[in-house]
């Protein structure tokens, strides 16, 4: 038996992607040369927001007094288990270190964090609190100087008020009440009075997704990000309604976030395709729109012989969040190779990760699972290498450097060991 698609979506998460790349070329080259008054024009027309765009030390602490503490509280839950995990990751990382290659010659490396991070928080359908945490307080860990955060404005308020407290909270040097291109030009062109990004780091719609791609390269990036995506692996002994469940809860996040089964258990998944329609209808409007339109065209269940084969499919995939609720955990962390964060058991699930629990929720897209992780502190940080020689190492490294430079036909890269040898007082 080969895998069967029960359900196949009808799209992918790169539909989109050329019309997406040609609105959002034209918006950039515009705001090379419009700058901050390009920033503030589109502002205007796509938030309807006329206000401030940093955000005021004095507008900080009247949100820090009017927001509730239970919500404080709740916000301050997440910041100390993601600020936690985030500063085992720094212990766990690497070290700086020096060695002596050969007699005088020293080598070694320097981990040093980039200067300034701009970190975007997306609040379009909704207000993604814990995206200000996972970025900023993790760029903070690792070090960085300073922390530009973005977020897109609502007409007669600029950010979202918990958004502003968070982001405050973790740490953010400068808040801009910015969201979508301008925000992206914005942090990496060093507008509005602040140091050019040196790496944008967050979630965010196709827009600032694409503005991220284009831009790589003169500012680092995280990754490339596509819509968020959920797979479960889930054999006989899962829940039907629990996998149900977590599916709805990631489909909801757009019309383009793929929600994937794969299972062994036929049984299990008619109950999951018969539940995920009548999950969505239950839901509230903005996220019954999203979640039917991702379920109806990016929602697969896949129907697969034994463990093995729904780990090989799992690893083509290499989704983003990959939930399993099977028997022997242990054989699956040792198994799959590709996602973007693994949530073993029932006990734990995307939403955990997304908000709360400490793992950080920036995450690979589009299969790029097979190629990196997500965001951690050693994206804020560069591995820098150097070395030093005494003037008697040369006689054995200068002479064998002139020599491969001349085997490749590179004279003057030659003569750098040349002039050495001869000033120390070697022959070539």
């Amino acid at each position: 038996m080969t895998i069967k698609y029960l359900k196949k979506a009808n799209k992918t998460s790169s539909s989109d992607d050329q019309k997406t790349k040609e609105i959002v070329e034209k918006i950039l080259k515009d705001l090379e040369k419009s700058k901050e008054d390009g920033c503030i024009e589109l502002t205007k027309k796509f938030d309807k927001y006329e206000g401030e765009i940093i955000v005021s030390k004095e507008n900080i602490e009247k949100i820090k007094k009017e927001l509730d503490q239970k919500t404080k509280d709740d916000i301050q839950f997440s910041y100390d288990r993601v600020r936690k995990f985030a500063e085992a990751q720094l212990k766990n990382y690497g070290n700086n270190f020096e060695v002596e290659l050969s007699k005088g010659l020293f080598a070694g490396q320097s981990l040093i964090p980039v200067n300034t991070a701009g970190c975007y928080v997306p609040a379009g359908r909704y207000a993604h609190i814990a995206s200000a945490v996972m970025s900023i307080t993790t760029a903070k860990v690792a070090g960085v100087k300073n922390v530009i955060a973005c977020s897109s404005p609502k007409p007669n308020i600029g950010a979202h008020p918990k958004i502003i407290y968070t982001a405050n909270l973790c740490g953010a040097d400068v808040i801009l009440n910015l969201g979508g291109v301008q925000a992206i030009a914005a942090m990496t062109y060093g507008l509005f009075g602040n140091e050019p990004a040196d790496i944008l780091v967050g979630p965010g719609n196709q827009f600032v997704a694409e503005a991220k791609r284009i831009l790589f390269g003169k500012v680092g990036i995280d990754l490339f990000a596509g819509p968020t995506e959920i797979a479960i692996i889930a054999d006989k002994t899962a829940d039907p309604e629990i996998v149900a469940y977590d599916l709805v809860g990631q489909a909801e996040h757009g019309y383009n976030s793929p929600a994937w089964l794969y299972t062994t258990d036929k049984a299990l998944a008619d109950k999951v395709m018969k539940r995920v329609p009548e999950l969505i209808k239950d839901l509230p409007e903005l996220p019954r729109t999203s979640a039917d339109a991702a379920w109806r065209d990016y929602g697969e269940v896949i129907l697969c012989e034994n463990n093995e084969e729904m780990a090989k499919i799992s690893d083509e995939y290499a989704p983003e969040h990959l939930e399993v609720q099977t028997e022997n955990l242990n054989w699956w962390l040792k198994r799959l190779k590709n996602y973007g964060s693994l949530f073993l058991g029932e006990e734990t699930t995307v939403a955990y990760g997304d908000k709360c629990s400490g793992t950080n929720h920036i995450l690979p897209t589009k299969g790029a699972g097979k190629y990196t992780g997500g965001l951690f502190v050693g994206k804020f940080i560069k591995t820098l290498s150097f070395q030093r020689m005494t003037k008697e190492s040369t006689e054995l490294v200068g002479a064998a450097a002139a020599r491969l430079s001349r085997y490749e036909g590179m004279e003057a890269h030659a003569r750098t060991g040349d002039i050495r040898l001869k000033k120390y007082g070697y022959s070539k």
